[in-house]
């Protein structure tokens, strides 16, 4: 099945130029302009995979990202994030809004269709066995997560993130590790990335008085444990 995308840019000659080269790569495009005119066609039909600048008339990029997120029907949508912003915290904004990839202008066309397709294939992971640890359980295909008997509200990079772990328990990860595993070696991320987007995973799965089974383990990375003991 030929992939959807939706790409949403506001400048007409870089839209055109990209939607046709993602055209070329195999991609089915639609484009839009207006950050509005692109919610409401998310909603109404969500693609596969959305191409989304920050700089929108009307709703900004980060604040659709941010939406999107917050809606259960579209919360694992895969988001490819462009913007001229190329600082640091720009980067990490980005990501902390819901986005799986940050791309920063001039790029060229190639590294985009790279990127789509990493992301495409992170959203869709091998295998979709249940997984089980401790009072956590998590349901790949289904893109649904569970502490004990409630259920967790988590993005797309979080949800791989919580993957990753209770697949693993108890492994140290360093945080070009987690990059590499969760992001892919496409993604041209800073390790504090992942910094973020541990404390999002934290704040998802924990809830008051709940012991935290992601230990930090200083100078290395992070580990999840089993049996996180009480604080």
């Amino acid at each position: 099945m030929i992939p959807r995308l939706l790409l949403v840019e506001d400048e007409a000659a870089l839209a055109e130029m990209l939607r046709y080269n993602l055209e070329r790569a195999g991609f089915a495009v639609e484009a839009i302009g207006d950050g509005a005119a692109a919610l409401e066609r998310i909603v109404e039909r969500p693609p596969d995979l959305v191409v989304l600048d920050w700089m929108l008339p009307g709703v900004s990029g980060l604040e659709i990202c941010r939406r999107l997120r917050r809606r259960p029907e579209t919360k694992a949508l895969p988001i490819v994030m462009l913007t001229a912003r190329g600082e640091e915290d720009d980067r990490l904004r980005g990501l902390d809004g819901g986005a799986d990839d940050y791309m920063v202008k001039p790029f060229s066309p190639a590294e985009l269709v790279a990127r789509i397709r990493a992301v495409l294939r992170r959203a869709v992971p091998a295998g979709d066995g249940e997984l089980r640890l401790g009072e956590f359980r998590l349901d790949p295909a289904g893109h649904r997560a569970w502490r004990g008997g409630r259920e967790l509200s988590l993005g797309a990079v979080e949800f791989r993130l919580l993957r990753h772990f209770l697949a693993r328990p108890e492994r140290v990860f360093s945080r070009g590790q987690l990059l590499d595993a969760v992001w892919g070696r496409e993604a041209a991320l800073e390790p504090r990335s992942v910094d973020v987007q541990i404390k999002r995973l934290r704040a998802a799965i924990n809830a008051a008085g709940e012991p935290d089974p992601i230990r930090t383990v200083r100078a290395v990375g992070y580990a999840f444990s089993s049996k996180p003991a009480a604080t």
